[in-house]
């Protein structure tokens, strides 16, 4: 009899509601506080940095920390999903420490992943500000993180992703066309018989965009493209290796020129590969789109961390840490400021925490194109992305 197949390596979401999705010294510090017959009323923050520093990350994430409180007895504000930050906190907690102890866990890894993410899409949207920019980056990333990032990707500006089921989870449509192995399935020297298949097998609504880098040069092939598919090739997608591209700019000037020369400025020329920011800033002036794959997917998470910062109503904090409960602002300068809640804010500032949960009911709806709209805003605001190398 043959054994089982294994199982996948994946906390599932049960684990995570329940508070099992933890670090056993939570656990641990469960045990000791309700052995010592104590559950003082804290306030907790979240935060990266304590001062704000001018060095701005993009907020995200939001949705799966209020989805992590939501049934729980405390009460949790936050700033909007894709507002940029560089101090100060993004989160906090009130109630009694017992009731979301387990959670700290779960909730900084929600708001890290996404927020690194998040932030480097944004950092290619602002290098190609009016290219089509698609996140091709799942395949990098656990299977079970894979909505987390293409989310993350849309609320960074992205146009568009690749991976189908996070597109299920998301409500959004997966875009892609075809691959190498397409090609590679009809050998060598078939590239249009592969191409012709393609057309004929897929529906009227999906763009003809012709990989065109598999066995030949990139101008063989988008010419090879063009006269096998005519007037219903809607671009071509170049892919080429970072062992064989030389200088990638003269490469699509090239395929750029054929096209002309031919009439065809309505076919697309899009780029992927082990692309980031400075690529996209050489690039933008002569493709119109470009596929973004490890620079977002395994960006480096966001260094959160949550503090205790206040006790019993009495401001404390450990040492490194600024105690008391805080406020964020943003003034109409695109500065980012911090000051202690009740006082005075700077004046013009706006603050930035909402409500997000309110007696374990989540009281904020989640729009990703609002967050979009609003990282691009801010981004312009404070000058985040701006041009350089």
């Amino acid at each position: 009899m043959d054994a089982p197949a294994p199982d996948f390596d994946v906390v599932p979401p049960a684990a995570v509601r329940e508070g099992r999705a933890t670090d056993a010294y939570f656990a641990r510090t469960e045990e000791t506080l309700r052995h010592a017959d104590r559950n003082p009323n804290v306030v907790a923050e979240v935060t990266a940095d304590q001062f704000p520093d001018g060095e701005f990350e993009l907020l995200a994430g939001v949705k799966d920390a209020a989805a992590l409180f939501s049934g729980l007895d405390v009460d949790v504000d936050a700033l909007p999903e894709g507002t940029l930050f560089d101090g100060g906190p993004v989160l906090r907690v009130e109630g009694r420490y017992l009731e979301f102890a387990r959670m700290e866990t779960s909730l900084l890894g929600f708001l890290s992943h996404a927020s690194g993410a998040a932030t480097a899409a944004l950092e290619c949207r602002r290098a190609a500000p009016d290219a089509n920019v698609l996140s091709f980056g799942a395949r990098h990333v656990h299977p079970s993180v894979a909505a987390m990032v293409e989310r993350s990707a849309l609320v960074g500006g992205f146009d568009g992703f690749s991976h189908v089921a996070a597109g299920e989870v998301i409500g959004r449509e997966a875009s892609g066309t075809m691959p190498h192995a397409l090609i590679i399935c009809f050998g060598p020297g078939e590239q249009e018989a592969a191409w012709r298949a393609f057309d004929e097998a897929v529906p009227a609504d999906t763009p003809r965009i012709a990989l065109c880098d598999t066995y030949t040069d990139e101008k063989d092939e988008t010419i090879r493209a063009v006269e096998e598919l005519g007037d219903r090739l809607s671009g071509v997608r170049l892919d080429t290796t970072g062992s064989r591209r030389g200088d990638f700019r003269h490469i699509v000037r090239e395929v750029r020129w054929e096209l002309d020369a031919r009439g065809l400025d309505g076919v697309d020329v899009f780029l992927s590969g082990g692309l980031g920011p400075g690529d996209l800033r050489r690039l933008r002036d002569v493709a119109d789109g470009f596929g973004v794959g490890g620079y977002v997917s395994n960006a480096d998470p966001v260094d959160f961390a949550l503090d205790i910062v206040e006790l019993d109503g009495e401001p404390t904090s450990k040492r490194g840490k600024l105690s008391g409960v805080k406020e964020a602002y943003r003034t109409a300068d695109g500065g980012h400021h911090v000051g202690l809640r009740g006082r005075e804010g700077p004046e013009d500032g706006e603050p930035l925490l909402e409500p997000l949960v309110r007696d374990g009911e989540v009281v904020r709806e989640f729009s990703i194109d609002e967050a979009a709209e609003r990282a691009l805003a801010e981004a312009e605001a404070t000058g985040f992305g701006a041009d350089s190398e």
